[in-house]
């Protein structure tokens, strides 16, 4: 028995134990409570500025800084060696698909191909001349073989006239090869001649397409080697754009978004793209990745090498509870904006969660708010301080104004005596 009391003892203490630190933590609670709306009470109200919380569309825009490069560039270059006789084209000037732009000297090449052309005849000539003695074998062994038949001639008359057909017969197989053949270096000798012309020609050319020479490295007269550069091409509409978008601004991106762009060479001028490459890694040193953007560039305007600014809308929401930048502060680790009570002329405190942040806007994402906010004076603030606002007889002048001023105290005037004999 000694035990359970002893036991039952304990648990009533704990339970009296429990029951008095409650009752201390409300005490403690309240007083605390009091205190703080005494010190409120007791603090002068602050003179402050709100804005009211609005419903508004925001975007999320990044101005990028890039350079523009040609959409294709490559070097015109002979595929032989040679002196260049002529040069048709200069730097600017348009240039379309397959158009001759300057050749070579050619006079070797004609040479070679009239000799591949004189040797395809003399292997043709000879075709004919095995055609007519395998035919002449064919009818020697027709004939010797009736008579072997006959038994006029012997074996080896017969044997003598099949070889012989035989030989004949390889003979024209080996005239035909040899035609092919010279037809082969006919056509060798007219590739090479044309390798002479320099003509301008690149894959997917539209019956429209026109191109620009964006360098000329020689004159007419010089002596090339092969693939030697002669002049550059390059295509201007659509003009590339390359930019690099950071780690944080990467997920938002993607291949087909509208862009802007604006150039120093054209203030007040905007141009149009589209992202169509995106880079599927980022570089360790800068932890950014390129974005191309093909740039419409009908005029031909823009030009390869200019510095740009591209403009990209990350987000975009079409109503958002929007508040000024200014709104925003920071109690402890919490980020909020003070919220006005205007009857009881006091600001709560309201951590909130930001959104998208444009020019001096402010998306707000949660909790929902309505009302004005405290824009300037939050740093004097604490949750439920009195504020002062704009328009208050208290702020100064009430709705009427400024308050008159008071006229002073003058004495009343002295009274003059009366004129004798008067009324």
């Amino acid at each position: 028995m000694s035990v359970k009391r002893a036991l039952l003892l304990l648990l009533c203490l704990a339970v009296a134990g429990w029951g008095v630190w409650q009752g201390y933590r409300k005490v403690v609670a309240k007083l605390a409570a009091e205190a703080a709306g005494a010190k409120a009470r007791g603090r002068p109200a602050v003179a402050v500025d709100v804005k009211p919380v609005v419903q508004a569309p925001i975007r999320d825009l990044r101005v990028l800084t890039g350079t523009l490069r040609a959409n294709a560039q490559f070097n015109l270059a002979p595929k032989v060696a040679g002196r260049l006789e002529t040069l048709t084209v200069h730097v600017g000037d348009t240039v379309r698909h397959g158009q001759e732009i300057g050749h070579l000297e050619n006079e070797e090449y004609v040479q070679r191909l009239e000799q591949a052309r004189a040797e395809l005849q003399v292997a043709q000539a000879t075709v004919e001349q095995c055609a007519s003695s395998a035919a002449q074998a064919r009818r020697e062994s027709e004939r010797a073989q009736a008579l072997r038949e006959k038994q006029v001639s012997s074996q080896s008359e017969l044997d003598t006239a099949q070889s012989h057909l035989q030989i004949c017969e390889a003979n024209q197989k080996v005239a035909l090869a040899q035609v092919a053949q010279r037809q082969a270096a006919v056509r060798a000798a007219e590739v090479q001649l044309s390798y002479t012309r320099v003509v301008a020609l690149w894959e997917d050319a539209a019956a429209d397409a026109v191109r620009v020479i964006g360098e000329r490295f020689v004159d007419e007269g010089a002596m090339l080697k092969a693939n030697d550069p002669i002049v550059s091409v390059v295509e201007l509409h659509p003009i590339r754009a390359l930019v690099q978008v950071t780690e944080r601004e990467y997920p938002s991106i993607r291949v087909g978004q509208a862009t802007e762009l604006t150039c120093d060479a054209f203030p007040g001028r905007r141009f149009t793209g589209a992202i169509v490459r995106l880079a599927p890694l980022l570089k360790e040193t800068s932890r950014e990745a390129q974005v191309e953007i093909d740039v419409a560039n009908q005029d031909q305007a823009l030009k390869p090498g200019m510095f740009v600014r591209v403009t990209l809308e990350l987000a975009r929401r079409e109503t958002a509870a929007l508040v000024p930048v200014s709104a925003l502060a920071r109690r402890g680790e919490a980020q909020g904006v003070f919220l006005v009570d205007t009857e009881g002329k006091t600001v709560r405190f309201v951590p909130v969660e930001v959104g998208i942040l444009s020019g001096e806007q402010a998306e707000v994402v949660s909790p929902a708010l309505t009302g004005s906010v405290v824009t300037v004076g939050q740093h004097l603030l604490d949750d439920g301080s009195a504020v002062l606002l704009p328009g208050s007889a208290d702020a100064g002048g009430g709705a009427g104004g400024p308050p008159k001023a008071r006229t002073p105290n003058r004495p009343p005037p002295t009274a003059k005596p009366a004129k004798e004999g008067g009324a």
